[in-house]
């Protein structure tokens, strides 16, 4: 390309046959037609930025956090929309769990993502309570856990005071809440309902481990 351009200057320099007042104009399409070409190369050549559709949880499960990795997860859904390479979202989980309410938006986000964008979750540290559901909601077969992941689930906590008709709608939102809970289990992992009701009556806090989270279903691969 280099030799194309000063061949194209050289061709308007003066010679001996061509004096100064006589010297050529500079062929500027031809001169800029390779210009073009040389950009394009190089622009073939420069090496892409990295295409990162990760993001992650390492703290509780508030408001806040879950506002920003919905719209994370939207905006990278998106991406495989525009054209781009599909490529799936992996979604890290690092908690010791959080808001139900919340927990619940994530994952109503997470099972409409899925249908078209695979979510690889990975489960590093410790998941539990809300985390777990969160966990699991990964695309199956691609919900990957640490070796040494500590998972926990466990009956869902009210914590109201007051009259006697507080403490009872409380209890009734706490029932639900704990419904909502077993339920989403059940269809994100291979526990039944009657397998998972048994399992939290027998002990406040369930502690699993890597093994026992990939056999009753909470992941897949343990790394």
């Amino acid at each position: 390309m280099i030799g194309k351009i000063l061949d194209i200057i050289g061709a308007a320099a003066p010679n001996e046959k061509n004096q100064p007042e006589q010297k050529k104009e500079i062929d500027e399409a031809a001169l800029e037609e390779v210009l073009a070409q040389m950009l394009m190369q190089e622009g073939a050549a420069a090496p892409s930025e990295p295409d990162l559709r990760s993001i992650g949880l390492f703290s509780d499960v508030s408001e806040e956090k879950v506002a920003e990795l919905i719209h994370a997860m939207l905006y990278l859904n998106e991406l495989n929309k525009s054209g781009r390479p599909v490529k799936p979202i992996k979604f890290y989980v690092s908690t010791y769990g959080g808001s139900a309410d919340d927990m619940f938006g994530m994952y109503d986000i997470m099972r409409n993502i899925r249908e078209t964008t695979e979510i690889h979750t990975v489960g590093l540290g410790k998941v539990m309570s809300a985390g777990v559901i969160l966990l699991a909601s990964g695309t199956k077969g691609k919900r990957e856990i640490g070796k040494n992941c500590r998972v926990m689930i466990h009956s869902v906590i009210g914590g109201n005071h007051g009259p006697l008709h507080n403490l009872l709608n409380e209890m009734e939102a706490v029932e639900q809440i704990q419904q909502m809970y077993i339920e989403c289990l059940v269809a994100e992992t291979s526990m039944t309902k009657k397998q998972l009701k048994k399992l939290l009556e027998r002990k406040v806090n369930v502690y699993l481990s890597a093994e026992e989270a990939v056999e009753l279903g909470i992941a897949d691969i343990i790394i």
